[in-house]
């Protein structure tokens, strides 16, 4: 099936960031002729970051406004060919499962940038502030709102790839630049680790596309062969590759593919960049890596994996819930281990992407709905956990979980914003988490029993580990040393209780969301649960 074009909006949404960082250089080249105060420029970039992630966010409104859930196909497509010598499209379009995940970028993008207004950029004891431009940040954080988009709208693998890899670049240097102490060794992690993943992804698509059948493209030329996802869906010649070194091609296609999502999840045992990268990250950086990164690894297993290759996918299925199980429980006893909050957050973040790994599994209803709706509830909860953790960085330069006591009666309006963003990550019913990790439990338990049931502990060591933290940092006497802190600002509010309220509605009527995906992901594991004869 060939779409043509019927929409501009997803390119928009798409470049509009990538305008704002070009506009930003444009003025970085003028400065040495028209001499521009540094002033001037920081305020400059500033407004062109609110504007370039505002933006985006309004035409996600309208993309939202416009979608509709009933159909299950691909909408606001915009298709031309781009390099015609190699069969490359470009290709962009949503359904059910990356309408939703545009939403949560637009989101979580636009929080935090108003999160870098002005102090939101991370400072570490040496304030080596001349080497730590405002505009080489926005622009940065423009180009990386732009891969993101291009990453969850692309129908074309090898423009799926080239958003892909140009999330690389922004991350590192943001992390690298504007981190920590230990900001090159997270920042060289981070690129390392998602560096390998890529490659193997690469070899993946490479075999994908020479095994592909003849085909036509956009503009009627004949091609060879295809990167175009739908027709690489409905191609048989994907699902039997043959034999390679005496192996099953296609089986070795989809380890190499599962492997390179799996460590940005990231899944165990590739999990061990997250917790460096988030310590290190500037606070708004967290926002984006824990809101919107980490949930590129499982939105990819499911737009290539299960897709394109759902036989592999069927024979796979076990191994999934295991390693989902596994993250869910060794993270979270990981968490019970740690002192700083900040990596406390980081490794629930592992443990609750478990869930989501569970819940795919399934290929039931209930599982995958609460799969990619624990994706979203985590993309809106773990950013709150993460600004509230910078919160407290900013007045006592610390994270450390046993330096502190008493804070409630000193600043109760912050306890109660992170008691609230606790509770939801534990899932507290009637907050938006307990329906994610209720549906994911729902469908997986007629299909892995043993398996939830381990799963399920994994709910009470949350518990554990978030109530401990409240006590030690929340309660008891007030330590004098933290006696003067302040209560939270109006440039916090302004970032945390938009998900805070997300927290809240979510919680008691998660309907807009489900529904905007239930058709697309039923229709995907439809033939998955036929397979296994659910």
């Amino acid at each position: 099936m060939d779409y043509e074009t019927t929409s501009q909006l997803l390119t928009w949404i798409t470049f509009v960031p990538l305008m704002g960082t070009g506009l930003i250089a444009v003025v970085l080249l003028l400065k040495p002729v028209v001499k521009f105060s540094k002033g001037f420029l920081d305020n400059f970039s500033r407004a062109i970051a609110i504007i370039g992630a505002g933006i985006p966010l309004a035409l996600c409104v309208a993309l939202w406004s416009q979608f509709d859930s009933s159909n299950t196909g691909l909408q606001m497509v915009h298709h031309l060919v781009w390099i015609q010598a190699f069969n490359i499209e470009y290709f962009v379009g949503v359904d059910g499962l990356s309408v939703t995940m545009v939403a949560l970028t637009g989101i979580v993008s636009f929080i935090a940038t108003i999160a870098s207004m002005p102090w939101g950029i991370a400072k570490d004891d040496d304030h080596h502030f001349s080497r730590r431009s405002v505009p080489g940040y926005m622009a940065l954080l423009l180009l990386l709102e732009s891969a993101m988009f291009g990453v969850f709208v692309a129908q074309d693998f090898f423009l799926f790839y080239v958003f892909w890899e140009l999330m690389l670049l922004p991350m590192y240097f943001l992390i690298g630049i504007w981190g920590g102490p230990r900001r090159e060794y997270a920042a060289i992690k981070f690129f390392l680790y998602t560096l390998a993943g890529s490659v193997l992804m690469l070899l993946a698509m490479i075999a994908m596309y020479f095994t592909s059948s003849p085909t036509t493209l956009i503009d009627g030329t004949k091609a060879a062969h295809t990167f175009n996802f739908v027709k690489l869906a409905a191609d048989p010649a994907i699902r039997d590759m043959g034999l390679l070194w005496g192996m099953d091609l296609a089986k070795m296609v989809w380890i190499g593919l599962f492997i390179g999502f799996a460590i940005k999840i990231p899944m165990f045992p590739f999990h061990t960049w997250l917790p460096d990268a988030h310590v290190e990250a500037p606070t708004p950086i967290s926002v984006i890596l824990a809101g919107v990164l980490l949930k590129m690894g499982t939105y990819g297993i499911l737009r290539v994996n299960f897709m394109i290759l759902p036989d592999q996918t069927v024979w796979a299925r076990y191994g999934i819930a295991v390693f989902g199980v596994i993250n869910i429980v060794y993270a979270a006893f990981v968490c019970m281990a740690q002192k700083d909050l900040k990596k406390l957050i980081a490794y629930s973040s592992v443990s609750h992407m478990g869930f989501v790994l569970l819940g795919m599994a399934a290929f039931t209803p209930q599982g995958i709905s609460g799969a990619v709706y624990q994706m979203w509830s985590h993309g809106i909860i773990s950013p709150a956990l993460f600004l509230i953790a910078g919160v407290i960085y900013d007045r006592a330069h610390h994270r450390e979980i046993n330096g502190f006591g008493g804070l409630a009666k000193i600043m109760p309006e912050y306890t109660a914003l992170m008691g609230l963003s606790f509770m939801a990550s534990l899932g507290l019913p009637g907050l938006n988490g307990f329906i994610a990790e209720a549906l994911c439990f729902l469908g997986a338990f007629p299909v892995f029993t043993t398996l939830t049931v381990i799963a399920a502990s994994g709910v009470i060591i949350t518990a554990a580990y978030y109530l401990w933290t409240i006590q030690r940092m929340f309660l008891g006497p007030v330590n004098e040393k933290y006696k003067n802190l302040n209560d939270v600002n109006w440039r916090e509010r302004l970032t945390l209780y938009p998900l805070i309220a997300g927290m809240l509605f979510l919680g008691f009527y998660p309907m807009p969301v489900l529904n905007m995906m239930n058709n697309t992901l039923h229709t995907l594991v439809k033939p998955l649960a036929n397979a296994i004869g659910l």
